[in-house]
């Protein structure tokens, strides 16, 4: 057996926050920076606790990276892969930034990222605190003198 369809056939066993274990393939799981850096270093043979990713989202992640790990999927299918994968409701794609970012995984992280953006880019300031449960400290007129201090170049 090759080295490379010893590599297709290793497992990996990571185990979500909330107790429930799952195998990736090896090729699938270096799509995470953190995973493969595991790997590489020998510490990836035994069950991966990953404390900072529920299983829903896991699930997902998998997914993600199996389809993007995988050679004979042709960039056009990966483009309409990645345009139906980010079609999730803003819970679902801040913990899926949670876990991109977590697991290093550079290309969802990206593309979670560009979903969010494309969400927020025609809301005032007041929609987008409200969209990322963010309180306004400042009264009305201290956030005007702030943003008056913070861009004083273009009030001159």
């Amino acid at each position: 057996m090759s080295e490379e369809q010893k590599k297709k056939k290793k497992k990996l066993s990571l185990k979500s926050s909330d107790g429930r274990k799952f195998l990736i393939d090896e090729w699938a799981a270096v799509q995470s920076e953190m995973l493969r850096l595991m790997i590489e270093d020998g510490c990836a043979s035994d069950v991966i606790p990953l404390p900072n990713v529920d299983s829903r989202t896991l699930a997902m992640v998998i997914h993600y990276c199996e389809r993007h790990g995988d050679p004979l999927v042709k960039q056009a299918d990966l483009k309409a892969f990645d345009n139906r994968f980010v079609q999730k409701d803003q819970a679902t794609l801040f913990d899926l930034l949670i876990a991109a970012n977590y697991l290093q995984i550079p290309a969802l992280l990206d593309k979670v990222a560009q979903k969010i953006a494309n969400m927020i880019e025609d809301m005032s300031p007041e929609q987008v605190r409200r969209f990322f449960n963010i309180k306004n400290d400042f009264t009305l007129e201290e956030e005007g003198e702030e943003i008056r201090r913070q861009n004083d170049w273009a009030f001159k």
